[in-house]
């Protein structure tokens, strides 16, 4: 499968998704397929959030998908590192930074509060999105897509290379909670 009909099958499982008709699934049966190792489509970077639930979004079943969540889908070097095992080791053609409506990461950062702990390194991250789209929450959500692609292709020479070599595209989308439906950019 390439890139573009990874995003085919993204679209078409979240159309089902949308539309209520998820397909049944044999997860004993997927299981038992799986034993010997996993070949998923696309590695998925998204959000923590548990509304964000990128195997029900995509119809997709047990070994389809390889997700990375984060709050804010914010990039460190620990999710580097298996961004770079989905994209070079298991080979997917295609790495989706999937946000979200109304995230809470986001919210939270544009509103100014003060972060405690290791909350403070994710507002970091997301206060550029917030700074460059005047506090609306919804214009840095996907500002902060944009930095979280710049942050992977500047930290991950992997990612990077098979980029520039044509092996691996990078998609962004944003998934509507209201709806269901995923836009992607």
């Amino acid at each position: 499968m390439n890139a573009e009909e990874a995003v085919a099958k993204l679209r078409e499982g979240n159309a089902k998704f949308v539309k209520g008709e998820r397909r049944a699934y044999n997860f004993v049966e997927r299981r038992k397929e799986v034993l010997a190792g996993q070949k998923p489509f696309v590695t998925i970077v998204t959000c923590s959030d548990s509304r964000v639930v990128p195997e029900f979004i995509f119809d997709s079943n047990i070994g389809e998908l390889f997700v990375i969540r984060t709050a804010g889908n914010i990039v460190d070097d620990v999710s580097l590192g298996s961004i770079e095992y989905g994209v070079e080791h298991l080979k997917t053609p295609l790495l989706l930074i999937l946000g979200h409506e109304k995230c809470g990461a986001v919210t939270a950062t544009c509103s100014g509060g003060e972060a405690h702990g290791k909350i403070k390194n994710i507002v970091k991250k997301i206060k550029p999105a917030c700074k460059k789209a005047g506090g609306e929450v919804e214009k840095a959500i996907e500002l902060n897509l944009d930095l979280v692609e710049k942050n992977i292709l500047k930290k991950s020479e992997i990612v990077k290379g098979l980029v520039e070599k044509g092996e691996l595209k990078i998609k962004k989308a944003k998934y509507m909670l209201s709806t269901g439906e995923v836009v992607f950019y």
